[in-house]
């Protein structure tokens, strides 16, 4: 009988060894520069075809845009607003199937909203239930209209004064840099290799089409040179700079001048105490006074305020909540919640930045940019893509490999089959450990399948602090390419963006268990660095 009766042992991320395989098996199908969401998404779904793929990201997986979302799987309400009902539709498929590959990382959240005017609960009652027909048989619950008693029960810290009833929906929540850890494990188990801390410096070129691209391990200044017909850019936000590069070979009769494909806007977020809420469901303003979204949603122990949605020059991998913004979720939380946040109460603050689709003939504001994905194929061969959000990495990972096979850069036409591809720790049955005392510590449900091998790992009953154990960050420094203290605290576990003072009091704990495990420095100085920068936005 197998010593993990759940789940075979994980594959190991020695940096070492995956440098070495680099360096061997220079020719590639495809290769992707960024893992984040898209880029992951892209590496699965080519491994999963037989395809033989490479992936580099310059610093660690989802250390961008990719882990740090409102930790929603959604179908977009306000877009429904907005009548994009392909979209909406879209996106309702794709939580479904999320929710169906990666239990253990993303489960169902009932929303509810509080209404302070008559006309509010059949207005949203009725828009709504359009989004649960939309959904069909992958809906998640029954839309309900509530009463004023029924509201305050679910929502216990509501706003009492005015307050008419509410109205209750249901969408996903998950835990966005766990999950792309997951996709990125999942297209390793298909035969993809994968490295993080390794960027792309140039592209190559063979009768004025790509043919490879040269890239340098970070952390040792290595260069690596690589050999593929199909370079695929999915680095988000930041997808242009690559393009500029690409552009730059175009001969000077016919080269136009460039035009950025990404307009980025700021999302902020602000972490509280569970006291504010008191509720296991999220709290859902459809339209705060500047016509935005506000959520306040329950998530690992805490809660999230967010978002915002402004526009953004700021392309650094650390950007700052701007003053107005912290103040406008704040302020916005105050009208709806009985005893309001203050600066005082936030634990931690982050910003996202959104791809978002420009476009060129008008000057609309970031909220009505095109939050849909693009796909481009350059002149010369090279793919791009960006826009979308979380909910649609896959199918924005299909559309990229149908670009690819149209151009003739990759072989053969297989279709995707990464729609009832389980995940990582993802259960074959009914999710047991929702009830398992392997999984009764706080924290332990995101690793599935794999939380009976967590527990054979030295340290799985020495608590560093809640929901993390000294297992997990031997774990994470073996199995999830976890190099540094920061790589553990913000994305293996996820206590920096709960609670930034608490992640500094524990780093150096941390530090002295990758000190074990790893033959680098766990970059223990720059980490306390980092936490001062999550706390400055409260």
């Amino acid at each position: 009988m197998s010593d993990y009766p759940f789940a075979p042992p994980p594959l190991p991320t020695k940096r070492q060894e995956l440098l070495a395989r680099l360096a061997a098996n220079p020719r590639y199908d495809l290769a992707v520069v960024g893992g984040g969401a898209t880029g992951l998404g892209v590496a699965l779904d080519a491994a999963a075809r037989g395809l033989k793929v490479v992936l580099i990201e310059a610093q660690d997986f989802a250390k961008g845009t990719s882990s740090r979302s409102t930790k929603l799987v959604h179908g977009g309400v306000r877009y429904l607003a907005q009548g994009n009902i392909s979209l909406v539709r879209e996106a309702l498929r794709e939580r479904s199937t999320l929710l169906h590959n990666a239990p253990h990382i993303a489960q169902p959240l009932a929303f509810v909203m509080p209404c302070y005017r008559w006309w509010e609960i059949p207005f949203y009652g009725l828009g709504l239930n359009v989004y649960d027909q939309l959904a069909g048989k992958a809906g998640l619950g029954k839309t309900q209209l509530l009463g004023s008693a029924q509201t305050q029960q679910m929502l216990p810290t509501v706003r009492a004064q005015g307050l008419r009833g509410g109205v209750k929906y249901w969408d996903g929540q998950f835990d966005d840099a766990r999950l792309a850890l997951a996709i990125a494990r999942t297209a390793v188990q298909h035969g993809a290799l994968l490295i993080n801390y390794c960027r792309a410096e140039r592209l190559r070129y063979d009768g004025g089409q790509i043919s490879g691209l040269e890239c340098s391990d970070t952390l040792t200044q290595t260069n690596y040179s690589l050999q593929t017909r199909c370079v695929i850019n999915a680095t988000g936000v930041w997808v242009d700079a690559l393009r500029e590069i690409d552009d730059a070979t175009d001969p000077p009769g016919h080269r136009a001048p460039f035009k950025p494909m990404v307009a980025p806007s700021q999302g902020v977020h602000l972490v509280v105490d569970k006291a504010f809420l008191s509720a296991d469901v999220a709290l859902m303003v459809p339209k705060t006074s500047d016509g935005r979204v506000l959520f306040a949603v329950p998530w690992l122990g805490k809660v999230i305020l967010g978002t915002t949605d402004t526009p953004s020059k700021d392309l650094a991998l650390e950007p700052s909540p701007l003053k107005q913004e912290v103040d406008f979720i704040l302020g916005e939380s105050a009208r709806y919640l009985r005893k309001a946040p203050t600066r005082a109460n936030v634990k931690s603050a982050w910003v996202g930045l959104r791809p978002l689709v420009k476009h060129y003939n008008d000057e609309e504001a970031t909220q009505k940019l095109s939050r849909e994905h693009t796909v481009t194929v350059s002149r010369n061969g090279l793919v791009t893509v960006t826009g979308g959000k979380w909910t649609t990495y896959r199918v924005m990972a299909e559309d990229v490999l149908s670009a690819c096979v149209e151009r003739g850069l990759v072989l053969g036409k297989a279709e995707s089959r990464t729609s009832h591809l389980a995940l990582v720790g993802a259960p074959q049955a009914e999710p047991y450990f929702a009830h398992s005392s392997l999984c009764a510590e706080q924290g332990m449900h995101s690793y599935g399948t794999e939380s009976a091998f967590l527990t054979t790992l030295p340290g799985a009953k020495r608590w560093l602090a809640p929901g993390l154990s000294e297992a997990m960050v031997r774990f994470a420094a073996r199995y999830e390419y976890a190099t540094c203290v920061e790589d553990v605290l913000a994305r293996r576990c996820r206590l920096l963006f709960l609670d930034a003072r608490l992640a500094a009091e524990v780093a150096p704990n941390v530090a002295s268990v990758l000190e074990d495990e790893l033959p680098n420095s766990p970059n223990l100085a720059e980490f306390l660095l980092l936490s001062q920068h999550f706390l400055r936005g409260a």
